[in-house]
């Protein structure tokens, strides 16, 4: 008797504009605080991701695009020789298995702290903090900053790092990129009226608001073609203190100015159970339709049916899947074969800085052989 679910189009390949994925199934990108002191890529990481390229695209969790975008303890970075070689061992790790990967370019703007920076302030459009309970910095716990806010000539050299980040990439042998402006970063920080108050040519109207995101784009899709270049987006989130009252017409608007690109998809944070303003209705995946022609990829507390749904009715073609990910390395053939996904991990030991609660979570053939 054949038990599988009747899910067909969700594990059936992809092809993203002549990039051939096995399934429409991503992993999205995790940060896991694995990379050690100097943020280069290892031998840990490899295994990690290697272990889950049964899904047809990895997202890598973020990668800083130079020293000022870092924000996180341990994460890794793109902007060494020693991080690309890092890099490329992942990459070929993910290549023999026959899956595909995007590098997430990050800058974390104002959700950084003075000790990731010797004692400089972490910069932002504008000089708002964050409201909430803190940041981990290399030396523990402390309040958030009122940011550094960037002067107008300091923009152009960081979209230069995007674009030298992007070489990177390009060198490390990574099928393509994802520009992160998502999640209350840099760039999202740029894009949203509550955290953007600037007065110059990249504050105030929804286009000049854009100005800085469309830079990073056209330097990015100067090194990758466009097909193999993406761009995160968050509309409904709260993550680190974000949520403004005009977002609708702000991403709408961004929407509009990625689609003339080719891009390689769109990838969108449309789900609510990572925290949702609540400041209108949330915007949909079927809503950016209208203004976003190419590929579209869901995330945030997707299923396989709900998953499969979205991909039947149209309003996606691949999904990201994000926290099953971690506990599940074979989640895409848990799915195709009906098994049960394994317990949620406890969030004490996602960031063990080793591979603990990482890399030593059995696949279910495994965990049957064992039991057995």
């Amino acid at each position: 008797m054949d038990n599988k679910l009747p899910t067909k189009q969700l594990l059936e390949p992809f092809d993203m504009h002549g990039l051939t994925l096995a399934n429409r199934v991503s992993m999205a990108p995790l940060t896991r605080a694995r990379s050690g002191m100097h943020r280069i890529p290892n031998a840990l990481m490899a295994e990690y991701y290697a272990q889950r390229a049964s899904a047809g695209l990895i997202i890598t969790e973020a990668a800083s695009i130079s020293p000022q975008a870092n924000g996180w303890h341990q994460s890794p970075g793109i902007y060494t020789d020693e991080m690309v070689k890092g890099w490329k061992h992942v990459v070929d790790a993910i290549h023999a298995r026959g899956s595909r990967i995007f590098l997430q370019l990050w800058h974390t703007g104002r959700a950084s702290h003075s000790d990731f920076h010797a004692g400089q302030l972490p910069v932002a459009p504008s000089a708002i903090a964050i409201v909430g309970d803190g940041i981990r910095t290399p030396i523990g716990k402390k309040p958030f900053e009122i940011p550094r806010a960037l002067e107008t000539d300091e923009i152009p050299g960081i979209v230069e790092d995007y674009g030298k980040a992007a070489e990177r990439a390009k060198a490390a042998g990574f099928d393509g990129v994802e520009i992160h402006s998502a999640n209350g970063y840099l760039l999202d920080q740029f894009l949203q009226s509550k955290t953007n108050h600037r007065t110059d040519a990249y504050g105030g109207s929804v286009e000049n608001r854009s100005r800085f995101l469309g830079e990073v784009v056209d330097a990015v899709t100067g090194v990758f073609p466009a097909n193999r270049v993406a761009v995160r987006l968050s509309p409904n989130g709260v993550f680190n203190d974000m949520g403004s009252p005009d977002f609708r017409e702000q991403f709408t608007h961004v929407a509009r100015q990625l689609d003339p690109y080719g891009l390689a998809f769109l990838h969108v944070l449309d789900g609510l159970s990572f925290g949702f303003h609540k400041l209108g209705e949330p915007m949909t995946l079927r809503e950016l339709r209208a203004s976003f022609h190419g590929p579209l990829m869901g995330n945030v507390g997707y299923t396989q049916e709900t998953a499969e749904a979205a991909i039947v009715s149209g309003d996606a073609d691949l999904i990201a899947f994000g926290r099953p990910f971690i506990s599940n390395p074979d989640l895409v053939d848990r799915f195709a074969n009906n098994w049960p996904l394994a317990e949620p991990a406890d969030m004490s030991v996602w960031y063990s800085f080793d591979k603990q609660g990482y890399a030593d979570f059995p696949s279910y053939v495994t965990e049957e052989a064992n039991h057995g």
